[in-house]
């Protein structure tokens, strides 16, 4: 049930398009307390939404909302569990939508059937976590068919960046808006999202020493380096180096495979004087897997590892060469 008040709020947004707390209190002759009493009760019913973060927060009308609830009656329990597991979408105006919710509403607005869409998109997900064993994805086969000599005795991502027709997958989002927007709450959430698969790795593969790729694009907040500083990971950490050349060349600017490894070859170093028996490489969203590779290259070379080096790639492409060019 919509209040007097609440529906003045309703009136109001929708004549000016939209609207601050400021505005609609001096409209209104209303505290503060009582403003956002409403704009509460509205956000929850999904009446509104908010842009913005303090002090510069705008609200507006949800209009497209009706519809979608009603649509999504009529998809089965079992696919609604997966898209409550396994959608997510960051909108243009920079709003999380996940689960059936955010799903049906990115069927609006790509005008597509939400419970025939809903059943491809399972289908579409079972065909790619066919590729996934005990939560990750096998990809030494590819690494082999890549590169002429490879290093790496296992190679492992914990998703695909993204899957045909639908895009970025969940973990995808996650990570490129995590770099983009250097947003600790959702670096920290990803962090603790993926820190369980890598746990298990390393007590599989009774790993003594772990390393993460450092960063080419410069930003104020490097998530690689948060995840090396906020993971809860007691063995000791390797230090490597990317080395600062006169211009920054990310690898995702290369699309030749030679060009990458001479990239990776040239810019990082592997600083460090112990030995280890099993190390862990952690990149983020991996294309080629060259970087990695000429890593493990210098690990072997320099008899830091008596036993395996195994590498995992928060997302990576199993389709050739294919650049991740957003991260």
């Amino acid at each position: 049930m919509t209040t007097d008040t609440a529906e003045k709020i309703i009136k109001y947004i929708g004549e000016k398009g939209q609207t601050t707390a400021k505005d609609l209190k001096n409209y209104l002759g209303i505290s503060s307390q009582a403003l956002f009493k409403q704009f509460a009760k509205l956000l929850e019913n999904k009446k509104i939404y908010k842009v913005g973060r303090p002090p510069k927060v705008f609200y507006y009308l949800n209009k497209a909302l009706p519809k979608a609830n009603i649509e999504i009656e009529d998809i089965d329990e079992k696919t609604r569990k997966i898209l409550e597991d396994s959608f997510l979408n960051i909108t243009p105006k920079g709003e999380r939508k996940q689960g059936v919710e955010g799903f049906a509403l990115w069927c609006q607005k790509t005008r597509q059937p939400l419970e025939k869409t809903a059943r491809e998109y399972v289908s579409t997900l079972e065909k790619y976590n066919a590729f996934k064993k005990n939560g990750v994805i096998d990809g030494i086969k590819k690494f082999r068919s890549s590169f002429p000599q490879v290093f790496l005795d296992h190679i492992f991502y914990l998703d695909f960046y993204s899957i045909e027709r639908f895009g970025k997958t969940k973990l995808g989002q996650m990570l490129l808006y995590a770099k983009q927007s250097q947003n600790k709450v959702l670096i920290k959430e990803l962090i603790s999202d993926i820190e369980p698969q890598i746990q298990l790795l390393i007590k599989e593969y009774d790993i003594d020493a772990v390393g993460f790729i450092p960063p080419t694009v410069k930003r104020e907040i490097q998530f690689m380096k948060e995840l090396e500083n906020n993971s809860l990971l007691s063995i000791p950490k390797i230090k490597i180096v990317k080395v600062k050349t006169e211009i920054a060349v990310p690898q995702k600017t290369l699309s030749k495979i030679e060009d990458r490894i001479e990239n990776a070859r040239s810019t990082i170093i592997v600083d460090e004087n112990q030995k280890y028996k099993n190390i862990l490489l952690v990149d983020d969203a991996v294309g080629s897997g060259a970087t990695l590779n000429e890593t493990a290259s210098q690990i072997k070379d320099k008899d830091i590892c008596r036993g395996k080096i195994i590498g995992l790639a928060i997302t990576g492409s199993f389709k050739g060469f294919d650049v991740i060019s957003e991260v």
